[in-house]
């Protein structure tokens, strides 16, 4: 039998492969599904910004505004201050709105005083400012070129002027350039000052009062000088509660032989050395 070639590939190639083709039916997109949640996230973010700006727009008008008017300023813990000179450094005047007033602001310009150790600013409503006052106590006067008191944590902290009293010991041997050259050392020694003052506010016979200098030298540590006489006790830079208690048992005896003494060393753990002169 005789095939005819020429039919031959001509049959379709793609009738069986298209009738097994998938027909997809295409539904439509419903956009809303994917639009509705942006929609609600940014109506959110709108509340969000509508109530801030509200709540911004609040507080400006409140601070423009005095619903809340300083009525008062109570002044507490001074002692060597008046109530009119804290008023003054707070800058506050009534009829202020309380709520625009800078309470750090006011504090810092309380503590520019010399007396003032630290501050607390508190606002009180309807109309109040409170000013708690913590004042440095001196417990000496320090000469450093310039006379300054010295107050119990061993700073000077205030330059003397015109009516300050004088009726403190006087610390010497301490100048404004040591502060600057060798700060450590210096406050350590200043401190270490503060200290021999406290020990002698609490012995016996030898008492503070009859003391009127403190001198300090970095070598050989402090020297007392008495009231009565300028009499040298040299005390050194420690151990000064023992050192005033042993003195304070012969102190009454050899103040009555002072006009021939030289000296008096405390400046050993278990002896008193008197130089006769």
């Amino acid at each position: 039998m005789m095939t005819d070639l020429r039919h031959i590939g001509s049959q379709p190639k793609n009738k069986k492969v298209a009738s097994n083709r998938l027909k997809v039916k295409k539904e439509p997109v419903d956009l809303r599904k994917y639009l509705l949640p942006l929609i609600r996230v940014g109506s959110r973010a709108g509340l969000v910004l509508l109530a801030g700006g509200l709540i911004a727009a609040s507080i400006h008008a409140l601070m423009q505004t005095t619903p809340f008017p300083v009525q008062k300023v109570e002044v507490r813990g001074t002692k060597r201050l008046t109530h009119e000179e804290i008023v003054a450094l707070t800058g506050v005047t009534p009829g202020q709105n309380l709520l625009a007033l800078r309470l750090k602001s006011i504090g810092q310009q309380v503590s520019s005083n010399p007396w003032v150790a630290s501050v607390r600013v508190q606002r009180f409503f309807p109309g109040t400012i409170a000013v708690s006052i913590s004042e440095r106590q001196p417990v000496a006067v320090i000469n450093m070129g310039l006379l300054y008191y010295l107050d119990d944590k061993g700073e000077p902290f205030k330059p003397l002027s015109f009516g300050d009293s004088l009726d403190f010991p006087v610390v010497t041997g301490i100048a404004e350039d040591d502060l600057n050259n060798d700060p450590a050392t210096t406050k350590d020694a200043l401190k270490t000052a503060c200290n021999l003052i406290e020990a002698l506010k609490q012995h016996g016979s030898f008492i503070l009062a009859d003391v009127s200098e403190i001198h300090y030298d970095r070598g050989h540590g402090f020297t007392l000088y008495t009231t009565a006489g300028a009499l040298p006790v040299k005390i050194g830079t420690d151990d000064f509660d023992k050192k005033l208690q042993r003195f304070a048992r012969i102190y009454q005896n050899l103040m009555t032989q002072q006009p021939g003494l030289q000296y008096i060393d405390l400046d050993y753990s278990d002896r008193i050395v008197v130089k006769k002169g």
